[in-house]
């Protein structure tokens, strides 16, 4: 029942499963500009006033706690939807927030990166997405330079559906925490999915220190999306950004 709860809640981060005839698009006369218009459940995109992604520009100080982490071996299986490349997770890895626990459901990547840091864009940004047992959610988001290759995303991409909509199993254990920092120090405030219906109320966090990946690596990223994958960053509507 808590998956069924938390698929009707974040359908926007599961995505559709018939993408080759998408309701929206990240381009054109179904892109970011005319979400709200292609279904009345979209109607947040236009009329939300706490809209993610966002430009993180001068935070404010909140001595916020340690963030904890209790990732290991975490993946079930991998699809290319036609929007994003999106990993399936046994729901046993945890964050702890707020007093609260937050299992993890599934983790996606936008290329280029949806989130800014004082305006600067990344080459990729991960999305770790939660759900806790009141169905909240919690997205931890994991930005990307070109570097060294990452050890974690290379599973990933060797098992990387020839077909749209085409499921993956990954088979092999898999430890993802190279796709996080040492330094977990981060950067907070509410937002909303990034994909319609653009639901709001959703806890953001974005971790300060990017991980790095190949270019190599993300090129294949680029080749297996086709396409950038990014909403632009909405207005924040006096929000603000705690560290």
């Amino acid at each position: 029942m808590k998956k069924q709860l938390f698929f009707t809640l974040a359908m926007a981060f599961s995505l559709p499963a018939f993408a080759s005839n998408p309701l929206w698009t990240y381009e054109g006369a179904k892109g970011p500009g005319h979400w709200g218009e292609l279904s009345p459940d979209y109607g947040t995109c236009h009329s939300g006033k706490f809209q993610s992604p966002i430009d993180i520009r001068q935070p404010v100080n909140a001595d916020l706690a340690p963030l904890n982490l209790h990732y290991q071996n975490t993946a079930e299986t991998l699809v290319n939807n036609g929007h994003t490349l999106q990993v399936s997770v046994q729901e046993n890895e945890e964050v702890e927030l707020d007093g609260q626990k937050f299992t993890l459901q599934q983790y996606h990547f936008h290329t280029p990166s949806e989130n800014l840091i004082a305006g600067k864009s990344f080459p990729l940004e991960a999305h770790f997405v939660h759900s806790s047992d009141n169905n909240e959610l919690l997205v931890v988001a994991v930005m990307f330079n070109i570097g060294a290759e990452n050890p974690a995303l290379g599973p990933l991409l060797a098992a990387l559906p020839e077909k749209i909509d085409e499921v993956a199993t990954l088979n092999q254990p898999m430890n993802i925490r190279p796709l996080f920092p040492e330094n977990l120090h981060y950067y907070r405030f509410s937002g909303s999915l990034t994909t319609p219906p653009c639901t709001e109320g959703l806890r953001w966090i974005v971790l300060k220190e990017p991980v790095t990946l190949s270019q190599s690596q993300l090129e294949k990223f680029q080749h297996a999306l086709r396409h950038a994958n990014n909403r632009p960053v909405q207005p924040l509507n006096g929000r603000m950004i705690v560290e």
